[in-house]
């Protein structure tokens, strides 16, 4: 689990908080019930301490059973809750979030990377059903949504090649990214374009542009998309309207990112 860009001794890493990490995401949407044996399993941690750990976030309200079924409970909320309201990520971007869904009339979402996945931490959707079902806290691959194209694009070199270490491609749509190679060249032009616009690789009939989102020493912490039905934002569209409302909005948060001083990273 040492994915983190911050490396500890080995006498300061405290094993058994991992643990508790690892079994708290265990549980997912196809999992959201787990025995003692099934969270072993999807761990690889042994019985008595899965079981331990289990009890033990039972004892704390974390977590809840019966018949040796065992589920998260609400108060695991608290931890995202935590993160956010310490960054405020919240209350900086909402009201540049919020306008700029009224100008677009499409969803926005803010995310940060973490590992090979992105994790939502700011979203405002419209009423418009899409298929697939995001929030804060959703995860997805990076290399196959623009604001992960966008946040892979501004790693260092060193960043970078340790997430291809690790990554794995899989071909969600035929035209999702599905190599390092097409992969590195995307990210140069994004790199260079300061911008991404990825159509239906992670799913068909979902299209999004993304932008990055820097902190007061100019580093991209986040990305922010407009994301829409893929006849709803064509390349036209984007260079046209959605472009420059999104560079504009995300330009703003930054700036305003830059102020606080609650943020240094995200």
């Amino acid at each position: 689990m040492k994915n983190s860009n911050n490396s500890i001794k080995d006498a300061d890493f405290i094993q058994s908080v991992e643990r508790g990490l690892l079994i708290i995401q265990a549980f997912s949407n196809e999992k959201p019930t787990l025995t003692v044996s099934e969270a072993a399993k999807i761990t690889n941690l042994s019985r008595p301490t899965v079981r331990r750990v289990l009890l033990t976030l039972e004892s704390l309200g974390y977590a809840e059973s019966a018949d040796g079924h065992f589920s998260l409970t609400a108060r695991v909320l608290s931890l995202g809750y935590a993160y956010l309201s310490s960054k405020n990520i919240w209350e900086i971007a909402h009201p540049h979030m919020r306008d700029l869904v009224e100008q677009t009339g499409e969803s926005t979402s803010i995310s940060v990377l973490n590992g090979n996945e992105i994790v939502y931490v700011a979203r405002i959707p419209t009423k418009r059903i899409m298929m697939i079902a995001l929030d804060v806290g959703s995860r997805l691959p990076a290399y196959a949504t623009s604001m992960g194209q966008v946040l892979l694009a501004n790693l260092s070199p060193s960043e970078l090649e340790n997430y291809f270490t690790d990554a794995h491609f899989t071909s969600f749509t035929d035209r999702t990214v599905s190599s390092k190679l097409e992969l590195t060249e995307r990210l140069t032009q994004i790199k260079n374009d300061g911008w991404a616009f990825v159509e239906q690789q992670l799913e068909e009939g979902l299209s999004s542009l993304a932008a990055p989102i820097r902190n007061n020493e100019g580093k991209v912490v986040a990305a922010i998309n407009i994301s829409s039905h893929a006849n709803r934002i064509n390349r036209e569209i984007v260079n046209d309207k959605f472009l420059p409302l999104l560079l504009t909005t995300a330009e703003k948060i930054s700036t305003d990112l830059s102020k606080s001083h609650r943020i240094v990273r995200l």
